[in-house]
């Protein structure tokens, strides 16, 4: 497992390389932590691993993991679950959404309930 740091993440997302970037908090906490073009996939699932290859097509994809913050230790938790699942490169942004925040960029916005 690598660190990633904001700069980095930037530099994929320009450069539009080929990843996947999964947020790995429960969808209740992703909906306020989403980093636009994440999917959820909570590490505390018991098919994280399966979940995220299915997502991302083969292990063989590179696989960036996030959670809320560097306090927060759901990424390191699912960086360590995927490299014993024999994911070949995974990057573990431990900032999170705090950083990525900090750093002047916008999460997404959640779509709001219809009301009626």
């Amino acid at each position: 497992m690598q660190s990633l740091e904001t700069t980095q993440l930037e530099r994929m997302i320009d450069n539009n390389d080929d990843f996947l970037l999964v947020n790995t908090l429960s969808a209740e906490d992703f909906a306020q932590t989403e980093i636009p073009g994440s999917v959820n996939i909570p590490q505390n699932d018991a098919d994280f691993a399966d979940n995220v290859e299915s997502t991302a097509g083969g292990k063989d994809k590179p696989i960036v993991v996030y959670c809320a913050s560097q306090q927060c230790q759901s990424s390191t938790k699912a960086a360590e679950k995927l490299e014993r699942a024999g994911f070949e490169t995974v990057y573990d942004y431990e900032g999170g959404a705090k950083a990525w925040t900090e750093s002047g960029h916008v999460l997404a916005v959640p779509e709001e309930v219809e009301r009626t």
